[in-house]
């Protein structure tokens, strides 16, 4: 059975970065009729917040990205001492004491003799008594993983076939010296335990894929299908990560940005499909093909979304927002009328409110200068309420009739006195929802 994860780190809320890989993997395993986990990597305790942990299942079932399952890592400790003690005995860990200062140093002086910067593994030169003296001196040191140095080859789902010299690659620390497991061996034991079969992930894993697959096999796993899509990045090539702050999901959600339109968006983005409106999750699921995706940076403009939200919400029925409608003041049975006007002429649901608040309330007047008297002799000629479909064409008619405008002379300065706006739905057919005209 196909089986892929989403393994956030509850350090913070999520955003449109780690959501392309949440969303990448659900597709697969849905599209696939498998298993999707979630699984909290939360074996940093200072850093993880339960909080988090909350705020990442309420973004991904806002999203609609339900989950089969919830895995724990902080409630794994076991399993990963357990690895590690088979990787000392059969000798692919040690123990290494070098300070992060020793550290630096000996990178800095790789690179001035133009080699690259990986550990020495001098550590593995050390006597049992050396190893005592420094365990003495500077307490537990870290663990890394002996790399077999060769070649590490794997066919990625996007990338295509992938090849890295191990020996071109530090060997990997996985246990740090407060004894916290980090990342690479707990995704490797989680992976293999768990069954999964398929992992997407950004481009900047890949070497770290390469480490992982050496880890799984020395454990007598499988190691699972990898595919790496690219990074996303600002509208203008710049790095994403200065503006993720911007980016939350929540912060997106409070804007108005709806789940099927930043889903579909990203379903698409950087991949050779076109870029379309997916209206619900099944025609997502049916059109993902990760093979569609290309390694080049991929550009993400967060007000893409706003358009296709529009779209997207032009294509409900007013069951769909009944809610919404009837928060925004509208009564029920002005309810279906006033969605069909306005939903036309709205990005996002946050502007039902808007234009609630005009047919009820009507608007500041919007007048230039060079209409004033105009406007001031139509209103004179406005019927009294209440409106219907007729009102707007039998007015403008007989405004025309009285000052000789027309057209967009005729019509724009009543629109503006009338909405305060220059653009918005047709008038004949809003003008039976507004109560009350407020003129200048």
């Amino acid at each position: 059975m196909t089986t892929t994860r989403f393994a956030p780190s509850p350090t913070g809320y999520l955003h449109v970065g780690n959501l392309r890989t949440a969303l990448m993997n659900y597709l697969i395993a849905r599209k696939a009729g498998g298993t999707f986990i979630l699984r909290i990597d939360d074996t940093d305790p200072e850093r993880s917040k339960e909080e988090y942990v909350d705020a990442i299942k309420q973004d991904l079932e806002w999203l609609g990205l339900t989950w089969d399952k919830v895995e724990r890592q902080s409630e794994r400790l076991g399993r990963y001492a357990e690895a590690a003690t088979k990787l000392r005995d059969i000798g692919r860990f040690y123990e290494a004491f070098e300070t992060p200062v020793e550290l630096d140093l000996k990178r800095k002086k790789q690179l001035n003799m133009g080699k690259p910067p990986v550990y020495d593994r001098a550590a593995l030169a050390l006597s049992d008594a050396e190893r005592a003296a420094l365990r003495a001196d500077r307490g537990q040191g870290v663990w890394r993983f002996k790399l077999d140095h060769q070649r590490i080859e794997w066919a990625d789902g996007i990338i295509g076939d992938v090849s890295i010299d191990a020996a071109s690659v530090s060997d990997p620390v996985l246990i740090r010296q407060d004894g916290q497991v980090l990342y690479t061996l707990a995704s490797v034991v989680d992976d293999t335990d768990m069954g999964v079969t398929d992992v997407v992930r950004g481009s900047d894993h890949v070497t770290n894929t390469a480490t992982q697959i050496q880890i799984i096999e020395a454990l007598g796993g499988t190691a699972p299908r990898f595919a790496h899509h690219s990074l996303l990045t600002g509208p203008q090539g710049e790095a994403l990560s200065k503006r993720l702050g911007t980016l939350a999901l929540r912060d997106l959600r409070a804007r108005g940005v709806e789940p099927m339109a930043l889903l579909s968006h990203l379903a698409r983005l950087g991949s050779s499909d076109p870029a379309e409106l997916m209206t619900d999750m099944a025609a997502l699921v049916d059109g993902f093909e990760v093979s569609h995706f290309g390694t080049a940076p991929t550009k993400f403009d967060v007000e893409d979304l706003f358009p296709l939200t529009g779209r997207y919400l032009q294509s409900l029925p007013l069951e769909a927002v009944r809610d919404r409608v009837l928060a925004a003041g509208v009564s029920e049975d002005r309810a279906e009328a006033f969605w069909t006007v306005i939903r036309d002429n709205i990005e996002t649901l946050n502007d039902v409110d808007g234009w609630a608040t005009l047919c009820r309330d009507g608007a500041t007047p919007v007048i230039d200068d060079e209409d004033r008297e105009f406007v001031a002799q139509a209103i004179t000629m406005l019927p009294e309420g209440p409106f219907d479909a007729d009102t707007w064409g039998a007015w403008t008619s007989a405004v025309k009739a009285a000052t000789g405008r027309k057209g967009r002379g005729l019509f724009m300065p009543l629109r503006k006195a009338l909405t305060g706006q220059a653009h918005g739905p047709d008038m004949g057919a809003l003008m039976p929802l507004l109560n009350v005209v407020k003129a200048r």
